[in-house]
């Protein structure tokens, strides 16, 4: 009852008082998890949450103590009667561990599951500003795993508020490289006076699988942002992945992913990369009909944008990303790339060409033709220039001063030198005979 429970609390901080002055860490240690101990057996919750605040604040207390003391008491949050009791004993612990280096981590962890439960409120913004408070990157005796774990809850929240700049701030907090750290090598065993990194917690996901949740994180991100190329590169690093390349289940959706994503990237080198790298890879000839379609990207030979969607329109509209589909403005941005591909196939072939031409062979007006080629020149994918009261477009660029007389330069060097070879071998060849004749 209660009067027994206040009696040995009265009793046991007695011992506790008589423990911390004479500097007895385990006696100190044993006699504040013990007080908790009794206020959880007797269900008595404010007891529990007042000892608590008591104990911490007592004078010289023991840090071994209130570590111990909040160790204890956390494994209480889950044993609450309800949600109340449980949000209240979250934040009494919070302001003991406040500003406690030596329990930072246990803070970090509680802050966790204060956020947990204001998302499943619906208070999702609160749940986001509650896990920003806590800079993890810091805390030298947490695992890595649960660092990345914990900065990871944090992009998911700020995404989920639609706060995409703090997002790509806090994923800038982890480094890709770690991720391709060897798992199977043995730990060394730390040094005297070095940081002892705590072991993570059971529910903390391994390294492959931290890898594939930061990647999906960040397709989100550059979903948002349209950026196309950024989302291949995430869905070629989760095709890496050793669970999802092992299963054809997992990998198919994703390389097909990454053919749509391809495709729709504007043309560039490391585009053109990825593109041939992709093309090399076996799987591919799983779906033949998307190995097709990128081989008509490197092919130079000019795509027919009406046979290609009617071909492929089908699959563009069923593909979907995280439960959206690839939409209009992909579509569009799909016929985009389409024309820039002919528009550099064209340049290639011709050194002018006119304009009336150029729409006929890009299935374009006169008008829409030539906004797309002014398009490409503004962004440097290829050089041209456009006569408009002759309607000719010239591919070639216009060499200066200087670049002509390199090359003429040039030019007479490597005609000087065949002259020299030349007559090396005349020279050879008058040797060889005389030396015969001799003979």
């Amino acid at each position: 009852n209660a009067g027994n429970l206040d009696a040995a609390i009265e009793q046991l901080l007695n011992a506790e008082k008589h423990a911390r002055l004479a500097g007895d860490v385990a006696a100190t240690r044993n006699a504040v998890t013990e007080i908790l101990r009794l206020c959880f057996e007797a269900r008595a919750w404010k007891t529990l949450n007042d000892q608590i605040v008591l104990l911490s604040k007592r004078r010289g207390q023991l840090k071994q103590a209130v570590t111990a003391m909040v160790q204890q008491a956390m494994k209480y949050i889950d044993e609450t009667p309800d949600l109340e009791t449980r949000i209240e004993l979250i934040k009494t612990l919070n302001s003991v561990s406040a500003g406690k280096i030596y329990v930072e981590i246990e803070r970090a962890r509680l802050i966790k599951k204060l956020a947990k439960i204001k998302e499943e409120q619906g208070l999702i913004a609160e749940a986001a500003d509650l896990m920003q408070e806590i800079a993890v990157e810091t805390f030298g005796a947490m695992a890595k795993t649960e660092k990345i774990a914990f900065i990871l809850e944090q992009v998911r929240l700020c995404l989920d508020c639609q706060d995409y700049v703090r997002a790509q701030i806090l994923s800038r907090k982890i480094s890709t490289r770690v991720f391709d750290a060897d798992v199977s090598k043995e730990k060394k065993k730390p040094k005297e006076g070095d940081n002892v990194v705590e072991e993570a917690p059971a529910d903390i996901p391994s390294l492959p699988e931290l890898k594939r949740s930061y990647y999906e994180l960040m397709i989100r991100y550059y979903s948002h942002k349209n950026n196309y190329l950024e989302i291949c590169r995430c869905y070629k690093e989760i095709y890496e992945v050793p669970s999802v390349k092992e299963n054809p289940a997992e990998w198919i959706p994703i390389l097909r992913k990454i053919c749509w994503y391809l495709v729709l990237s504007p043309h560039d080198p490391m585009q053109s990369s990825l593109l041939n790298s992709t093309l090399e890879d076996k799987n591919l000839s799983e779906i033949s009909n998307f190995k097709l379609l990128l081989k008509q990207l490197v092919t130079m030979e000019v795509i027919q944008w009406t046979a290609l969607w009617d071909a492929y329109k089908d699959e563009f509209k069923n593909e979907n990303n995280f439960g959206k589909k690839l939409g209009e403005k992909a579509a569009e941005d799909l016929k985009e790339r389409v024309i820039e591909h002919n528009i550099i196939v064209i340049s290639k072939y011709y050194a002018r060409i006119t304009l009336k031409r150029l729409a006929e062979l890009l299935c374009q007006s006169v008008q829409e033709a030539e906004k797309h080629l002014s398009d490409m020149v503004v962004s440097k994918t290829l050089v041209a220039k456009i006569d408009r009261p002759m309607g000719i477009v010239c591919f070639q660029s216009a060499k200066d001063s200087n670049d002509i007389l390199n090359s003429w330069a040039a030019n007479l060097e490597r005609l000087l030198d065949l002259v020299e070879k030349s007559c090396h071998q005349i020279h050879k060849e008058t040797m060889v005979h005389k030396a015969a004749l001799k003979v």
